[in-house]
């Protein structure tokens, strides 16, 4: 791709939104497979550049959770492939009739999905978004300008340019998919101001990131992504559920956005429980952050937490611990310090289970079950484009459905009022 204007970018996605937003179902489809097709043909072409943003990764000394994120293996690629393959299968969602009737006067009105036109993407050092965001937007009939973080420049370039190749290959306009070829801050502030060509801006990433598009941009923004996501383990709980739940949520990939980032332990099982966390934990050398209740507990290993812990996103091998005395506390700190993306409860109690669910204020909120599942394959969508954090126009994880937006066709015979 050139290095052409933000403004340029703009236009030419606009001069193709109508050629997307018609295209039938088997010409989205015969793309993505397209698509697919030449991820897994130029993997050794993907993992080049790959390799490059690695290693300047590693001489810039990012945290080996960052570094997860940014790296691709031909296992990975794959599997990117492998999600694109799936999203062919999904049912088509524009021109879906949400709901039809027909008014006292005659017209006949129907309630129609379709695509919101151009979307701009923002995100962070994950290659694999690039991939995910253009098919995704693809599929739902919209075009879509990406703009990558710089740890990925190299990766994203090449990405872009495979999925642009096989687009134009398939008979689809290769500016459908388009990549701001400038990393700087520069770039970005360009597309959150491009009124006019976007229709919606979408950020990917960290709780910095999302903040300074909310705040910046002039054109319609869905958060996503921020998760300070909490397991409160009720004084009924199951204390061996609550070691499972708790590690799979920090370990199992703990620099994406549903992984936990703090524990509140009713203090009556603390006891008990934290040294089962403890060792469980030590496998992956969880660092503990903890009040003076876990320290008087666990000992020196726990660091002294404060505000600032308990309002972290660690996307890290770190932990925040706190013991509450209720779950009316437990519930208060959530509100104080959470980001409304994912929340569990660890309970026997019904009442607890129901009341926790009813009264936090999150996306998805969990009883007996890690957080980790806030995903859109998870819950049976297919795919996702993020997890929307806010209650406007989407909330949770956002697949092809909430991509579009609806058109109210009206067909009469000739009324007037």
């Amino acid at each position: 791709m050139e290095n052409i204007s933000v403004l340029q970018l703009g236009k030419n996605a606009k001069a193709v939104e109508t050629i997307l937003a018609a295209a039938s179902p088997k010409a989205k489809n015969d793309a993505l497979a397209a698509i697919a097709d030449a991820l897994i043909a130029r993997t050794d072409e993907i993992l080049a550049a790959n390799a490059k943003d690695l290693e300047a990764a590693q001489a810039n000394h990012m945290s080996k959770a960052m570094q997860d994120r940014l790296l691709l293996t031909p296992q990975r690629i794959a599997g990117i492939a492998d999600g694109v393959r799936k999203l062919i299968s999904l049912d088509e969602v524009v021109g879906k009739v949400e709901e039809g009737f027909v008014r006292p006067n005659g017209l006949r009105i129907q309630k129609t999905r379709v695509p919101l036109g151009v979307i701009g993407i923002i995100f962070e050092s994950r290659p694999n978004v690039t991939v995910d965001a253009a098919t995704l937007c693809l599929k739902a009939g919209n075009c879509v300008i990406l703009r990558g973080g710089k740890e990925a420049f190299s990766s994203n370039v090449c990405l872009t340019n495979v999925m642009r190749e096989a687009l134009a290959a398939s008979g689809l306009p290769a500016d459908a998919v388009q990549l701001v070829m400038d990393p700087t801050r520069e770039s970005a502030n360009a597309l959150m101001k491009l009124s006019g060509y976007l229709d919606v801006l979408i950020p990917r990433g960290g709780a910095g990131l999302i903040r300074v598009v909310v705040e910046n941009a002039t054109v319609p923004v869905i958060e996503t992504g921020t998760g300070n996501c909490h397991v409160y383990v009720d004084a009924s709980a199951d204390l061996a559920m609550a070691v499972d739940i708790i590690n799979n949520g920090k370990t199992q990939r703990p620099s994406v956005c549903n992984a936990v980032e703090s524990v509140l332990i009713h203090r009556d099982v603390a006891a008990v429980l934290l040294p089962m966390l403890k060792a469980k934990l030590d496998e992956h050398s969880v660092v503990l952050h903890g009040c003076e209740g876990t320290a008087a507990i666990l000992g020196e290993c726990v660091i002294p937490a404060d505000d600032a812990d308990y309002a972290t996103e660690y996307l890290d091998y770190q932990l925040a611990v706190k013991l509450v005395d209720s779950l009316d506390e437990a519930m208060a700190h959530i509100k104080q310090y959470g980001t409304r993306h994912s929340e569990c409860i660890v309970t026997r109690s019904l009442e607890n289970a129901e009341r926790f669910q009813r009264e936090v204020d999150a996306a998805a909120v969990y009883v007996n079950a890690s957080t980790r599942f806030t995903d859109g394959g998870e819950f049976g969508f297919g795919a996702e484009i993020g997890i929307s954090t806010q209650k406007l126009h989407a909330r949770g994880p956002m697949g092809l459905a909430e991509l579009t937006t609806v058109k109210y066709l009206i067909n009469g015979s000739g009324q007037i009022r």
